[in-house]
């Protein structure tokens, strides 16, 4: 079965003006579009129409709206996950919503979401609060994250906290979110997280927005002495083991992120192990058509074992025997 771990939804009461065929853009404090909202995000029917056409069994449900939100918010959103959960059996699985710098009030809607609600994982960004995910303040999420056994699917940030850069182009959501993910990706390993929490597992999306791509050259910086960085506190940090260790024992990377092109999967199977990857499509936002995502099922199925893996097996990595 084909398992989605990259689809998103809205819950209807979040979108308080039916938009009909419309598309309603929002944009941050600096001018750079941030999210865009349509009818698609709630129509839970056209997302199983969509699934049936393309050939997905089922689809693990992430809202924006709910990432490193407000207690209330993030409680709706969880609560609407799991009705479609039981309004369309065997479809649909929820990702834990719950704010990881929320305090205690969140990790027991945390708690909440990984027992009664069965939730196998939670949705946080990629920075947040202009904070990275190597800051201490992330250290009791991470903790508790492991204590109830989620693993942390990490999204970009749809507000990046220095986004003055990409204030043209449509720059933030092209490449920024992208560098975010790299950026929390190379934070993760250096800080030391997977050390002090080894049994964390982390999907990151978009292929850690194509980390294969620049993954050579960072391989290079981790030569401290050869860059001249040893002995410097924020530049000379070292991982307890070498950083392909933590990309093939605590982190997974869905395929979505990439509007349906196959040819970025093929990339990343050049440099990140086959068997760390599962298959993402970023349904309704980057892709809205059926006929899209089936080509791009397609594309990766031909690629063979790897495709194959990538589209099925490894779902296991997350699911741990639900898929």
């Amino acid at each position: 079965m084909i398992v989605d771990f990259h689809h998103h939804f809205t819950p209807r009461e979040l979108v308080p003006v039916d938009p009909g065929d419309k598309l309603i853009l929002a944009y941050d404090e600096n001018g750079a579009p941030s999210y865009t909202t349509h009818k698609l995000l709630f129509d839970l029917d056209a997302h199983v129409a969509m699934m049936d056409d393309a050939g997905i069994g089922l689809a693990v449900l992430s809202c924006a709206a709910g990432m490193s939100a407000p207690l209330d918010r993030s409680r709706l959103i969880n609560d609407k996950a799991k009705l479609a959960e039981k309004n369309y059996p065997g479809r649909f699985l929820g990702y834990a919503h719950a704010n990881p710098l929320g305090g205690p009030e969140a990790f027991r809607e945390l708690a909440r979401c990984a027992g009664d609600l069965g939730f196998p994982g939670v949705v946080i960004t990629s920075e947040q609060d202009g904070l990275y995910l190597d800051a201490p303040e992330f250290e009791p999420f991470w903790a508790e994250c492991v204590r109830l056994g989620l693993f942390v699917f990490v999204h970009p940030a749809l507000k990046l906290n220095e986004s003055r850069q990409f204030n043209a182009f449509d720059l933030a959501r092209s490449v920024g979110r992208e560098f975010s993910l790299i950026m929390a990706t190379i934070r993760l390993i250096n800080s030391g997280v997977f050390d002090r929490h080894p049994r964390l597992m982390v999907q990151m999306s978009h292929l850690s927005g194509g980390i294969a791509s620049m993954i050579s050259r960072i391989r290079s910086y981790q030569d401290k002495v050869f860059w001249g960085t040893k002995g410097n506190a924020a530049h000379g940090a070292l991982p307890q083991h070498g950083f392909d260790h933590y990309i093939a024992d605590n982190m997974v990377f869905d395929s979505g992120g990439f509007c349906g092109a196959a040819e970025v999967v093929k990339m990343a199977l050049l440099e990140l192990p086959a068997a760390r990857l599962v298959f993402g499509t970023d349904y309704p936002q980057e892709i809205r058509d059926a006929r899209v995502n089936a080509k791009y099922i397609a594309d990766i199925a031909a690629l063979g074992a790897d495709g194959t893996a990538l589209l099925e097996g490894n779902a296991k990595l997350l699911l741990k025997g639900r898929a």
